[in-house]
């Protein structure tokens, strides 16, 4: 019987533990699931990497908000599913995360492109094994909260590039907008409007840095 191997990458141990028992236990048609789990960014990479020595993950299940790490920039799930679609292109992945507004799922479909987008509070037995099923035959799979985000029409697209990222992630550290022309490729008057068109884009224009941060992480992004 053939073995589909699963990463299931999540800061919360219990929740990765949950999927692996559900789907380590189902006795499906034609295969079984082997599952292994991470916590980290630089875990889940390190896993991802070994598909070179030939340990191919056909299905990866990401969180979107993951612990921070103790230097440098912030990495999310996003940022794994990048990073796998250049290493392992064959690979599916699906998000389970909290996440559930248009601005959030859309970035994904836009970045990652995934297989799937499952919403934790939609999650249980019988979805997770349909979602696996899904996505090795005919996907994509989506949850219910998941599929009505993406039909919904949005009032503009949500497409944020690196340096949009970086200027979050700086501000959410303390970094005064000054001093951001050191770590980003961009001249002040040209950090300065990012950051107008991102308080328009959120909904915060004539607000401060603060709601900014708060709008931001409050969709994942930081």
């Amino acid at each position: 019987m053939k073995t589909v191997k699963i990463l299931a990458v999540d800061d919360h141990e219990m929740t990765t533990l949950g999927y692996k028992f559900i789907l380590e236990d189902t006795e499906f048609e034609d295969f079984k699931v082997q599952m292994d789990t991470a916590k980290s960014y630089a875990d889940a990479k390190k896993r991802i990497e070994e598909t070179a020595e030939g340990i191919i993950y056909d299905i990866l299940l990401l969180d979107i908000q993951l612990a921070n790490p103790t230097d440098g920039p912030a990495k999310t799930g996003e940022d794994i599913g990048i990073f796998a679609r250049k290493v392992s292109p064959d690979t599916k992945i699906v998000f389970m995360s909290s996440f559930s507004d248009n601005y959030r799922i859309n970035s994904i479909m836009q970045t990652v492109d995934p297989e799937g987008y499952m919403v934790k509070s939609e999650i249980d037995q019988k979805s997770l094994q349909a979602m696996v099923s899904t996505v090795l035959t005919s996907p994509p799979y989506y949850t219910q909260k998941a599929l009505v985000a993406i039909r919904r029409k949005m009032a503009q697209d949500i497409s944020l590039d690196d340096n949009d990222k970086k200027i979050l992630y700086y501000l959410s550290i303390g970094t005064k907008t000054k001093d951001m022309v050191n770590f980003i490729s961009l001249s002040l008057p040209g950090i300065e409007n990012r950051k107008r068109q991102l308080k328009s884009l959120f909904g915060v224009e004539k607000q401060n840095d603060q709601a900014l941060i708060t709008a931001s992480r409050n969709r994942g992004f930081i």
